[in-house]
């Protein structure tokens, strides 16, 4: 089953085109991967598909329903979930009431002791079980990463978006985030995932999406798209491909 679908969508911003009619689906289940040199568009597609930013031409719907005119706040109650590249804590909050803001705006909000026990299961599924009372500034840069997973799954989504969720980690983190996000795919969540790490992009996704300049150069097999002779001249330039 298709889950999301983006038809020609195009963002402009004045006289810039920084998405230029990109189109493709994702199926139920899928992991996979959104790739890109810096400034080809990967997060302001992200930021349409999220509802952050408006769509100026174009279509994108999920599970068969157009989500593109909606807000925020809508498409997040139909069960799209999303994480940053700068991680957007509440600092002055506790882990625990981090993540219950974020149960309190979902689709169907919890509260008190079903609020409690939801929090520490969140938590232990992302590595900080027991934390739920540690504040939030004091947690290093991985658990503040696994604190904005635990939020971002608070919705119980069916599409998660990860904005390069594994950046800026070292090879032993690293190999605890793709077990992490190998276990949500597991769970049957489905993953468009933003990433510059080529290791978790080969662990993690059978498919990948590259854009450049704005628009869609390969989308395939993750093997055969990474050996793709445009795809090695958009990153790498005409002297490697």
């Amino acid at each position: 089953m298709t889950l999301l679908s983006l038809k020609s969508v195009t963002k402009r911003f004045g006289g810039l085109t920084a998405v230029n009619g990109l189109s493709f689906d994702l199926l139920e289940g899928e992991t996979v991967g959104l790739l890109g040199p810096n400034g080809s568009g990967k997060t302001t597609a992200l930021n349409m598909i999220s509802g952050y930013l408006p769509v100026s031409d174009g279509t994108i719907a999920l599970a068969g329903d157009a989500i593109s005119t909606l807000r925020p706040e809508r498409i997040a109650h139909r069960g799209v979930a999303r994480t940053f590249q700068l991680v957007r804590a509440l600092p002055s909050l506790s882990v625990g009431e981090n993540v219950l803001a974020a149960l309190a705006f979902r689709k169907e909000p919890l509260w008190g002791k079903a609020a409690e026990t939801r929090i520490a299961d969140l938590l232990a599924d992302v590595g900080l079980a027991g934390r739920a009372g540690q504040p939030a500034d004091s947690l290093t840069y991985i658990d503040l990463k696994r604190m904005e997973l635990a939020r971002a799954l608070a919705s119980d989504p069916r599409l998660l978006l990860l904005d390069e969720w594994l950046a800026g980690l070292n090879p032993t983190e690293l190999r605890a985030g793709i077990d992490l996000i190998t276990s949500l795919r597991q769970r049957g969540i489905t993953i468009l995932l933003v990433e510059h790490v080529m290791d978790a992009v080969r662990a993690l996704c059978s498919r990948c999406i590259v854009m450049n300049a704005g628009s869609k150069i390969a989308d395939g097999p993750t093997a055969e798209v990474l050996a793709d002779a445009e795809v090695i001249r958009a990153y790498l330039g005409d002297d490697h491909a």
